[in-house]
């Protein structure tokens, strides 16, 4: 068994959400509703290691990928980048190998039995960093655990360093609890006097993207997701100051490529063709780790399709053996009306007793300025959308 759960839920939850929101996780429960699963998901070290493996061959992967994709604007157009976005993607350099996104997280899939799939990389905007960075950390620690999380603070830190925004920024700064919180604890981490903004305080002068009446923008990290440029009002605006360079973003730009869910379709689909761009263990790494996944439905059973750009599951749709539609997420918002979708092979999440019901348990892990760190537990249902709850994952000692 690779997942153990231990511990019970404790009668003074309240008493421990306070504690929990002092380090700055305020939203522990939501409303009424209790987010945080007062226990703690036990990962067998042997698979964590693996995980580890997985994470960093994928990254090679993925970046090879991007590299592929970059000034080829048939490919933007199927991964479903809007076109705004084109010109800056275009023009504007590529990092260095393995940092086109510093701040990104992989989701997988890891069985009872240590078998590990990607279900998709959020390599732009991911949440859950005071879940991973703070919470898991503290809550291991309280059952004599050393959490591997611990590290994520130092990772930032570097990562920013390198990066140097002077600003930091995400919609409804201030009023939103979960990104104000992620922007909060990035800002802490990376150790930087920074101001931090919502992005609708902001305004853009020929190019210029400004914050009141006078305080321009040239650095900034945004918690926003890059493909609404190609919606949202004034997205236009903000990608002509990106690509002309008015304002450096971080992420930077080229993480939109790593986002698309279409990324894993063309790397299936350069696997196949046994693409002399990937090394023989890369492919290898594919073959292991990666789900087939394509543009069009070609799967006939035991599939599932989503939205090459969709968030916490909003356009996710489960189908069963036969093809048949077997769940849909129903409360998140469909993005797929505005992007391409992609079908990949089905892969289940597996079922893990809590002390108030089974869920399914997926397991994230953030990758930090190229380094695999960080685990997050999201337990719900199939899909893992909004209503899914926050669970610590630890690491078994060796």
């Amino acid at each position: 068994m690779v997942f153990e759960v231990i511990g019970t839920p404790s009668p003074e939850r309240e008493h421990r959400v306070q504690q929990l929101a002092e380090l700055g996780f305020t939203w522990a429960n939501l409303e009424d509703e209790a987010y945080w699963i007062d226990q703690v998901v036990l990962m067998e070290q042997q698979t964590y290691a693996k995980l580890i493996v997985a994470a960093e061959s994928l990254w090679r992967v993925f970046d090879k990928a991007v590299r592929y994709v970059k000034g080829n604007r048939s490919l933007y157009e199927q991964l479903s980048i809007p076109e705004v976005l084109w010109d800056g993607l275009d023009r504007l350099e590529l990092n260095d190998i393995g940092a086109i996104s510093r701040y990104a997280r992989f989701d997988f899939t890891v069985n009872q039995q240590g078998e590990i799939k990607l279900l998709e990389l959020n390599a732009d905007t991911p949440t859950g960093y005071v879940e991973a960075a703070i919470a898991t950390p503290w809550l291991c620690e309280q059952i004599g655990l050393v959490s591997p999380n611990a590290e994520m603070k130092n990772l930032i830190r570097a990562a920013w360093d390198i990066e140097a925004p002077d600003f930091a920024a995400c919609i409804a700064y201030g009023r939103h609890a979960e990104d104000t919180g992620t922007i909060d604890a990035l800002v802490a981490h990376s150790g930087r006097t920074m101001t931090c903004v919502d992005c609708l305080d902001l305004w853009i002068d020929e190019g210029v993207v400004k914050v009141g009446d006078h305080q321009i923008i040239s650095n900034m990290f945004a918690l926003y997701p890059k493909e609404w440029m190609g919606i949202d009002d004034g997205g236009e605006a903000l990608s002509y100051a990106i690509e002309e360079q008015f304002i450096q973003l971080f992420n930077p730009l080229h993480a939109v490529i790593l986002q698309s869910k279409g990324l894993q379709a063309l790397i299936w689909e350069l696997h196949k063709k046994n693409s002399a761009m990937f090394t023989l263990d890369e492919h290898k790494a594919i073959a292991a780790y990666m789900l087939p996944t394509f543009f069009s439905p070609e799967l006939s059973g035991d599939y599932v399709s989503k939205s090459m750009f969709g968030r916490e599951g909003g356009s996710v749709e489960l189908y069963d053996a036969t093809g048949v539609l077997e769940v849909k997420d129903e409360a998140g918002f469909d993005t797929s009306v505005f992007f391409k979708r992609v079908y990949q092979q089905r892969a289940d999440l597996p079922e893990i007793g809590f002390a108030h019901g089974n869920r399914h348990l997926l397991t994230g892990l953030f990758v930090l300025g190229g380094t695999p760190c960080g685990l997050l537990g999201r337990a719900g249902g199939k899909i893992t959308g909004n209503a899914s709850q926050f669970v610590p994952i630890g690491v078994k000692a060796p």
